[in-house]
């Protein structure tokens, strides 16, 4: 022992041998930072919404939230209704059905992507050519006068053979059109349907490579997603996880992975009938999505469902049930982003997501202000999970489930403190974040 209260530390290996590893290892700690950068630190929409290029007009983004008032209307008028449709619990009925109504009338599309693939159909070259250039006339438009969903662009064809050419087109036509414009608007989003091979992927890179010299822009400016809609997709001929390879293949321009329910399903042979993003060939599909994504920046979205709420006020409610249903499915599967295919699906998708948030709002809070303020309590939470929780509630600010005051007040963190626990863009976590 050494002085009163202190021990004698001693130690058996010589300085150089921890440099000489940290040498060893400088290459992959290199590949980790190359790799798995981490959370990107932006805003996740919790929806995409899809409209042919053919139906896309100016009064779009308002005419969704419009429908969606009027089916709310008709079928939920008020709280009460829509929980007992829903099964909410009565402390969430009032704030949800506000928190609905609200997000329709200030911001009803989250993402919205004009379609010129299966959406579209084969349609003559002249008439594409149109219909492309009009969408970026419109989405420039849109974000000038402050009208646009806060992420735009468009589904191209995928660049299998037969659609190639009409695919790369399409893409040139739209982002010239914007650049003509006057640029690229940041909510800019692409999405590569069908993809089968990394090879894809890296021709992807490659138009947006050639576009981007083309117009003085910064190498990377134009990002993707990439949409996983064939067995080939997810499983390669080696048996290895071709999902895996596309992300790399991108070369950091991946933004998100975007199940297909549809086209995967009916690739692997699942009847009509049974095509669902809850079937266990979905399942298995987004969580090799889901692990090949991991720390690396790119998002994973769910599918949509075919059942739309039209009819009556029983059909209705049916498909609002069963579009919550899968909602919170995928939310608890940590998919915090999903299609909507009607106008009709947005009051059930902001219900879902905003009950999700706020019935798990005071545990999460509570245990984050324990973590930040070391106090004890009945969960030990580590690191990683304060992140995740920190994450969780800026998801919840982010969509409009959860209020700024509230969770500060709840939480004792400001938004950037939050931004801080959470670690987005790879930053480190810290004990102290107020």
């Amino acid at each position: 022992m050494g002085r009163a209260g202190q021990e004698r530390v001693t130690t058996s290996l010589a300085g150089a041998v921890s440099e000489e590893i940290s040498a060893s290892l400088a290459p992959v700690d290199a590949e980790l930072a190359r790799r798995y950068p981490g959370d990107p630190g932006t805003r996740q929409p919790v929806h995409t919404v899809y409209v042919p290029g053919d139906a896309f007009t100016a009064g779009t983004v308002r005419s969704w939230g419009d429908q969606a008032l009027a089916a709310l209307d008709r079928h939920a008028p008020d709280a009460a209704a829509l929980a007992a449709v829903l099964g909410l619990a009565d402390h969430l009925a009032g704030p949800v059905h506000d928190r609905v109504r609200a997000k329709l009338e200030r911001e009803p599309v989250e993402d919205l992507r004009v379609d010129f693939e299966d959406g579209y159909g084969p349609r003559p070259d002249a008439e594409e050519d149109q219909a492309a250039a009009r969408a970026a006339r419109l989405i420039a438009e849109a974000y000038e006068n402050g009208t646009a969903a806060p992420y735009m662009g468009i589904r191209m064809k995928c660049l299998e053979a037969p659609v190639r050419d009409r695919g790369i087109r399409t893409l040139d036509v739209f982002l010239t059109g914007l650049m003509e414009a006057g640029g690229l608007p940041d909510g800019l989003v692409l999405t590569l349907p069908k993809v089968t091979y990394a090879e894809q992927i890296t021709a992807m890179v490659r138009l947006l490579e050639e576009f981007e010299k083309t117009h003085g822009l910064m190498p990377g400016r134009i990002r993707f997603e990439i949409q996983i809609e064939t067995s080939q997709a997810v499983l390669a001929a080696d048996g290895t996880a071709t999902v895996a390879r596309m992300i790399q293949a991108a070369r950091g321009r991946a933004t998100g992975l975007h199940y297909g329910t549809f086209d995967y399903s009916a690739c692997l042979g699942v009847s009509p009938a049974h095509q669902a993003s809850d079937h266990p060939a979905a399942d298995h599909a987004k969580a090799v999505m889901q692990v090949a994504a991991a720390g690396t920046g790119v998002r994973v979205c769910d599918g949509s469902t075919n059942v739309l709420p039209v009819g009556d006020t029983e059909q209705v409610h049916d498909a609002w049930r069963l579009h919550y249903g899968l909602t919170r499915r995928a939310l608890a599967r940590a998919y915090h982003q999903g299609w909507d295919m009607h106008p009709g699906h947005l009051p059930t998708r902001y219900a879902a997501v905003f009950a999700f948030h706020r019935e798990g709002f005071e545990q999460a809070a509570a245990r984050l202000a324990r973590y930040t303020a070391r106090a004890g309590g009945d969960v030990l939470d580590e690191p990683a999970t304060a992140r995740a929780l920190g994450g969780h509630l800026l998801r919840g600010l982010d969509c409009g489930a959860l209020g700024t005051a509230e969770v500060a007040e709840a939480t004792g963190l400001t938004r950037d403190g939050l931004e801080r626990l959470a670690a987005r863009g790879r930053g480190e976590e810290t004990a102290s974040t107020r």
